[in-house]
Order: C-alpha cells, then structure tokens, then sequence
C-alpha cells in the first residue's frame, strides 16, 4: 500500500482548509490587539509632548523649549525617514509654517492643536507598520509550531537573530520567534536550515520559508540541490483579500516550480494561509491531490498547524 501523502494527516477534503467565522474573528481582535500595542509608545510620546509644550506662553516660544525639536518636526508632517534627509535651516522653517499656519490660530488651545497634529503624523507611521503585521504574526505562530516540535522530540536547535545574523544555541526564551531569521536542527544525521523571506536566486524572488539540506556555514542559496522545501506563508486574515493572497502566493509557488524543474530539481512545495475562502479551498486541494503542492494547511487550525510543522522537521 503507498504511503499516506503528508497533508492527509490533517486534512480530510478541501472544506477543512476553509477558515470558520470564528478564526476569522480571532484574527481581527489579535490585530485589533497588536495596533494597540504598537500605538501605545507613539500614546506616551504625546504626552511628554503635550507636557513639555504646555510651558510655552505662545506657540512661537515652542522653539526655544529644548528636548522637543523631534516632537514639533513630527507635528509638522516630517516623518523620521523625511527629518534625515532636511537640513536643520529646513526642520526650523517647516516648525514656524507649522507654528504660523495651525497653532496659532488655534489660539489658546494651540497645545491640543500641537498634539493632534502629532498623533496625525503618528498614526500614518503605525498604519505603515501594520500593513504586515499579518505576515509578523504568522511567522510567530508558525515558529513557535515548529520550536516545539523540536523541543518534544528532545531536538536540538540553533536559531538566527534577524537583525544581527548572528546564531545562538536554543535556550529558555519565550519570546525568540519575534526576532527570529533562521533555524538549524538535525534529523538523524541530516542537516536542516530553514530560512524565512529569502530571495532565491533559482526564482529571483523572496519566498516566505526556505528549508534547506546543509548547515548554516554550509548553505549555498545558488545551489538548487540544497533545497528541500520552499513554502508561501500568507498571515492576513481579512476574507476580502484571501483570493488576491492566493493568487500571489500561486504564482509563486509555480514560479518555484518552473525554475527548479529547469535545473532538475523537484524540492517540495506548501502552503499555509490564515485566510482561506471556499474557491481557494478548492484549488489548494487540488494541486494537493494532483502533486503540484506537497502540503498545505490552515493558520488557525492548531491541529493542522502541528502537523505541517512536524512534517517539515522530520523532511
């Protein structure tokens, strides 16, 4: 009798990769959850703001109060990003256009003004970062799968810092999967690293998760026999952009496809998505059973969440 294809150990038919009302609802409050707590700094700065502006007499005396240079620029519309590239003959003049143009104006309530407009230029700041909290989320979810798969079956790993590259031995860290790059771990005497949002050279584009067959000191991205495993990971959990999210991640899954058949390579290919409509279920299904995807599952089914991870680990 043939082995049970993988995916078979947590789904029965495409309905299981449906996402329920209620998974859907969950993914709304956690972002609704983590907008909060990224807003809560940009909150506080404000504060310190309004406290520190409330000394001035007159919005013009805003200038001479020292500490708060960064705040009136903010207030002004000049992002962090834009403030680097001004001069500070140009921070001075977009400070008194502010000063000149809204706060005074405002009259008495030219502090309110100052930290309404603050909040504005904030609030553009948080909107940019939450434009992928989804895809931040995912990986933490989806990290954490996979650390205790390894960790329950006694595994040793090692794991990438993102922002310094540097690897470091597993440890008691609950919260390593928010700076996590990469894993290594062995299965038996093969060597695994798993790699998250590399541009493969094979497929000239970033893929979500890469798993390859070779140590961190050993792994050459050109090499199209190192990889064992590339996979789309789409977090967002809106049923109104599910379908452009499969779309994107189908193509690139049959680019991946496409380029490492060219160099007679057939590495595995999956998918794992937070929002899966009835249509998507049904086409994911079939590239399941017609072989063209070797695994796929659903964000918010632990069970199934589980299961890919364990099938990645023992690949």
């Amino acid at each position: 009798m043939p082995a049970k294809p993988p995916y078979r150990r947590h789904l029965g038919s495409s309905p299981d990769l449906e996402t329920t009302y209620e998974a859907t609802r969950a993914g709304f409050v956690a972002l609704a959850l983590e907008k909060n707590h990224r807003a809560t700094p940009f909150v506080v700065e404000a504060r310190a703001l309004q406290e520190a502006a409330s000394h001035a007499p007159m919005p013009a005396d805003l200038l001479g109060i020292k500490g708060i240079e960064s705040g009136l620029l903010t207030a002004a519309g000049i992002s962090d990003k834009a403030a680097t590239y001004l001069r500070p003959e140009d921070k001075v003049a977009a400070v008194r256009e502010l000063i000149r143009n809204f706060l005074e104006p405002a009259g008495a309530k030219f502090v309110e003004e100052l930290v309404f407009r603050f909040l504005l230029t904030r609030g553009d700041t948080l909107g940019g970062s939450m434009r992928n909290v989804g895809g931040v989320l995912a990986q933490r979810k989806l990290t954490r799968a996979i650390l205790s798969t390894l960790k329950i079956s006694g595994t040793k790993y090692v794991w990438q810092d993102a922002k310094s590259r540097k690897w470091f031995e597993n440890g008691d860290d609950l919260d390593i999967e928010s700076s996590l790059r990469g894993l290594y771990w062995q299965n038996g005497r093969k060597h695994r690293t798993l790699i998250y949002n590399l541009t493969v050279p094979l497929v000239k584009n970033n893929i979500d998760l890469c798993l390859f067959n070779a140590m961190p000191d050993n792994l050459d991205e050109t090499k199209a026999e190192s990889y064992i495993a590339l996979g789309e990971l789409k977090g967002g959990i809106d049923p109104a952009g599910a379908d452009e999210h499969w779309k994107t991640a189908k193509s690139a899954l049959e680019r991946i496809r496409k380029s490492f058949t060219r160099a007679k390579q057939n590495p595995h290919r999956f998918f794992i998505g937070a929002a899966i409509e009835k249509k998507m279920a049904n086409e994911i299904w079939d590239e399941l059973e017609e072989g063209i995807l070797s695994n796929a599952a659903n964000l918010n089914d632990e069970n199934q969440v589980a299961s890919i991870s364990h099938w990645l680990c023992n690949l």
